[in-house]
C-alpha cells in the first residue's frame, strides 16, 4: 500500500530498554546556525542552505531544519511543524548532510500540516488501540484521501462503541503534549528487537524496506514505531476536536486473500473543528448518493459472490446502459468512427506479442484449455484491454495513406483481476464494457485528431449534465522509447490541439506513458468530487510490435501512430458516477422508469390505460399503477424509485380529458391535458443528440 511514510509499524518498548537504547544521530551544533567555524575547521564540515527568498547561509554538516528555525527567530521556531529540503517533506528533527534549498513550514501549510496531522493521528490511534487492547498486534496504516486508515490483527470485530473509547484515549495522549523523538537504528537490530517482541508482521514489512533506506525509530511516551516519518514534535500538536473515527471494516494483510484477516479502522482529520463539520456534511451528501443504495431502491442491478467485481444488471438499470451505448453509437457514427467487435478470449502469444503478458500478466484472468490432439495446454487469456485486438483488424488488408485516419471504436466487454477489497459496488469491477477507441493516423494528422476528439468529449459530457472538465497534460517521462525529436513533436502537436479548442488545462511533468504522451479528462460532481474518465493518448510502440503499416505517398511501408481515446471510460463506472452526481435524479432522457401513471379511484384505470399508450406511441417509457393503494403512497414509492413525473388521474381528470403532473422532488401539481403533457414528456424523453437544435 503506498503511504506518505511508507511502512510503519507500532509496538511497545518499556523506559528502561528505550533509555539503554537510545542514542543521539544529531550532531551537536554550536549555539548559532550561522555562527562562524573555528580556525581548525575547514569548509568541507559546512553546507550552504539557500531559502525561499535566494538568500543562503552556511551551516555546519547535520544542521537540522529545528535549529535552522530557531536561528531565524523564537516565533518561527515555535510555529514550525517541518521543512521542505529540496522539495522533499523533511522532519524537524532530521539532520541535513548536503548543501539544499528549504522552507520551514507552519500549520498555515495546508498540505504539509495536513499531512503530519494524519500522519500523527494514525501513530496515536495504534498507540490507543494498544493501550486498551495490549494484545493487539498492529500493522500498517497510510495516511489517504481526508484521513487515514489502519490495520489490527484482532480476533473480535471492533464496535462503534469501540470507536469511542479509542477516541477518548487518543484525546488524553494528545492531552499529555509528550516529544516525539527519533533515532535510525540498523537493519538487524531492528529485526532481533521486533522477532524478540513477537511482531511477525512487523519483521515482514522489516524486510520489504529498500535497503538503502533508513531504518527509522519513533517514540512518544512509551510507545514506539518503525516509520520513515515525518511528524510533529510532540502530541500537543495535534488538533484534538478536528478529527473522527468513521467505521471500521476488514481487510486481508498486504491485500493477499491467502493472508490472515485483519480489522481496519478509518479515521478522517483536519486543521480545525470547522473544517471537519464541513466534511462530515459533505460524508452525509455522499452516502445520501451512495450509487449502491440508489441501485437498489431504484433496482438497477445486484452484485452477489458467485461473480465477485461482475454486475448483474436488472431491466430499470440495462435500460440506462443500453440507452448510454445507443447515445454514444451515434454519436461515434456521427464523428466518422467504425464499430468492431472483437473476441474476449485470446491467446497469451498476442499478449506476449503486445508486451502486456510480462507488465499486466497479474491483472489477467487467464483460461487453460486442452485442446484436441494438442501435446500442451493453450494457454489463453480474457482480454483486459482491446488494443491488442484492434490492430489485428487494421492489419487485415493493405492499408494505404488515404484510408487515414481510421477511426475504430469499440463497446469492449474487457476483465481485469482486482483485489477484493478494492472492488466497489459498479466503481470498481472486475468485468465491464468500455467505449473504446484508437485512430490510426500519420504524425501529421494527430493534432487535428486529437482537437476533434476534444470537442467530441465536450459534447458529449455537456449532454451528460457536465458543462465543464479538467485536463491534465503528462509529459515524457524518465523512461520511455522513442527519440527526443519525435517527444518534442508529438507534445507540441497535443499541447497546440488543447489551445486550439481553447480548453484550459495542467501540465503533469514526466507522468506520460512509456510510449508517448497523454491527455486526462476529469469531471467534478455536484457535491464536488473529481472523476477522471476521459483519456486520449499517442502511441507508435504498438503498431510498431504488433506490425501494422500502410504504404506512404512515397510508395513505402510506414508505421502508423495509434492514438487510444475513451470518453466515459467505463460503462460501469461512468453510469455509478451519473447516479451520484444526481442522486438517482437522472436527466430524464436517461432515467429508466420516465413516468408513472397512477390512479386515484378505480373507475380511472381505463382512463389510465389511454395515457400509458399515448405515451409509449410518444416514445416515453411510461406504466401503469391501478393498484387499491392511497394516491400519496403511490407517490412515496415511486419517489423514492426516482421516477421523474407522476400522473395522478381521478374522476376529474378523466371527464377533462387531463392528468395531474407531479415532477420529482417537487410538492407543487399542474393540471394539464393529455396532449399537452404527451408532447411535453415526448421532447424531454428524446435524447439530447436527437433533439433539434
Amino acid at each position: 500500500m503506498a503511504t506518505p511514510c511508507g511502512f510503519r509499524l507500532a509496538g511497545r518498548l518499556d523506559v528502561e530498554q528505550t533509555r539503554r537504547q537510545k542514542r543521539p544521530i544529531i550532531p551537536a551544533i554550536g549555539r548559532s546556525v550561522g555562527a562562524k567555524t573555528t580556525e581548525d575547521s575547514d569548509k568541507m564540515s559546512q553546507i550552504t542552505l539557500t531559502f525561499p527568498d535566494g538568500n543562503t547561509r552556511d551551516v555546519p554538516i547535520g544542521t537540522t531544519p529545528a535549529q535552522v528555525a530557531e536561528s531565524i527567530s523564537k516565533s518561527l521556531s515555535k510555529k514550525a511543524i517541518s521543512a521542505q529540503v529540496d522539495g522533499a517533506h523533511w522532519d524537524l528533527a532530521w539532520p541535513i548532510e548536503a548543501d539544499a534549498k528549504i522552507s520551514i513550514n507552519t500549520m498555515q501549510d495546508d498540505d504539509a500540516a495536513l499531512e503530519l496531522i494524519r500522519h500523527d493521528l494514525a501513530h496515536i490511534m495504534a498507540r490507543a488501540v494498544q493501550t486498551i487492547w495490549p494484545d493487539v498486534k498492529v500493522t500498517i496504516g497510510p495516511v489517504r484521501d481526508f484521513g487515514w486508515f489502519y490495520d489490527f490483527d484482532r480476533a473480535e470485530p471492533f464496535t462503534p462503541e469501540d470507536l469511542g473509547a479509542i477516541e477518548a484515549e487518543m484525546k488524553r495522549i494528545i492531552a499529555a503534549r509528550e516529544t516525539v523523538r527519533t533515532e535510525v537504528w540498523d537493519r538487524e537490530r531492528a529485526r532481533k528487537h521486533y522477532a524478540d517482541s513477537g511482531e511477525s508482521f512487523k519483521v515482514e514489512l522489516l524486510d520489504r524496506i529498500p535497503g538503502d533506506e533508513p531504518i527509522r525509530m519513533y517514540w512518544h511516551g512509551e510507545w514506539q514505531d518503525l516509520c520513515r516519518g515525518p511528524h510533529l514534535q510532540h502530541t500537543g500538536q495535534i488538533p484534538a476536536d478536528a478529527f473522527k473515527l468513521t467505521r471500521v471494516s476488514s481487510a486481508y494483510w498486504l491485500g493477499d486473500n491467502t493472508r490472515p484477516q485483519l480489522q481496519r479502522i478509518y479515521g478522517i482529520a483536519f486543521r480545525n473543528r470547522d473544517d471537519l463539520k464541513m466534511h462530515l456534511k459533505f460524508l452525509e451528501e455522499a452516502e445520501a448518493r451512495d450509487h449502491r443504495r440508489l441501485g437498489r431502491e431504484m433496482d438497477l442491478y445486484h452484485m452477489q459472490e458467485e461473480a465477485p467485481g461482475q454486475v448483474f444488471w436488472h431491466p430499470n438499470g440495462w435500460t440506462i446502459y443500453t440507452t448510454l451505448q445507443d447515445y454514444m453509437r451515434r454519436r461515434q457514427r456521427r464523428g466518422g468512427y467504425v464499430e468492431v467487435n472483437t473476441p474476449q478470449v485470446v491467446d497469451r502469444k498476442l499478449w506476449e506479442a503486445s508486451g502486456h503478458w510480462d507488465k499486466y500478466q497479474d491483472h489477467m484472468f487467464i483460461v487453460e484449455v486442452d485442446e484436441e490432439h494438442a501435446r500442451e495446454k493453450a494457454i489463453n487469456a480474457l482480454k483486459p484491454m482491446n488494443c491488442p485486438c484492434h490492430v489485428q483488424v487494421f492489419n487485415q488488408g493493405l492499408k494505404s495513406y488515404r484510408d487515414l485516419p481510421l477511426r475504430m471504436a469499440e463497446f469492449g466487454s474487457c476483465a481485469r483481476y482486482e483485489p477484493s477489497g478494492a472492488l466497489h459496488g459498479i466503481m470498481r469491477v472486475r468485468g465491464f464494457t468500455q467505449d473504446d477507441g484508437h485512430i490510426f493516423c500519420t504524425e501529421d494528422q494527430i493534432q487535428a485528431e486529437c482537437a476533434a476528439f476534444i470537442n467530441f468529449l465536450s459534447e458529449t459530457y455537456r449532454d451528460l449534465g457536465f458543462e465543464t472538465f479538467d485536463i491534465a497534460f503528462a509529459t515524457r517521462p524518465e523512461k520511455r522509447v522513442g527519440s527526443d525529436e519525435s517527444w518534442d513533436h508529438v507534445e507540441g502537436a497535443l499541447e497546440a490541439a488543447i489551445k486550439s479548442t481553447g480548453n484550459p488545462y495542467r501540465v503533469e511533468e514526466g507522468d506520460g506513458a512509456f510510449y508517448g504522451p497523454k491527455l486526462d479528462f476529469y469531471l467534478t460532481d455536484a457535491i464536488g468530487r473529481v472523476w477522471q474518465c476521459g483519456t486520449f493518448q499517442v502511441d507508435p510502440n504498438l503498431p510498431e510490435r504488433l506490425g501494422a503499416s500502410y504504404i506512404g505517398e512515397d510508395g513505402n511501408k510506414h508505421r502508423p501512430y495509434m492514438l487510444h481515446r475513451a470518453v466515459l471510460g467505463s460503462f460501469e463506472r461512468f453510469i455509478g458516477i451519473l447516479i451520484e452526481n444526481s442522486a438517482g435524479k437522472l436527466p430524464f432522457w436517461l432515467a429508466p422508469r420516465q413516468v408513472v401513471v397512477a390512479s386515484i379511484v378505480s373507475e380511472a384505470d381505463d382512463y389510465v390505460a389511454e395515457v400509458v399508450e399515448a405515451l409509449t406511441k410518444a416514445g416515453v417509457r411510461a406504466e401503469a399503477d391501478i393498484r387499491n393503494e392511497k394516491i400519496n403512497y403511490k407517490v412515496r414509492e415511486h419517489s423514492l424509485g426516482k421516477v421523474p413525473a407522476i400522473l395522478a388521474i381521478g374522476r376529474q381528470e378523466v371527464e377533462d380529458r387531463t392528468v395531474t403532473l407531479r415532477r420529482l422532488g417537487e410538492k407543487a401539481t399542474q393540471v394539464i391535458s393529455l396532449d399537452e403533457v404527451t408532447a411535453a414528456l415526448s421532447a424531454e424523453a428524446t435524447p439530447p443528440d436527437l433533439r433539434q437544435k
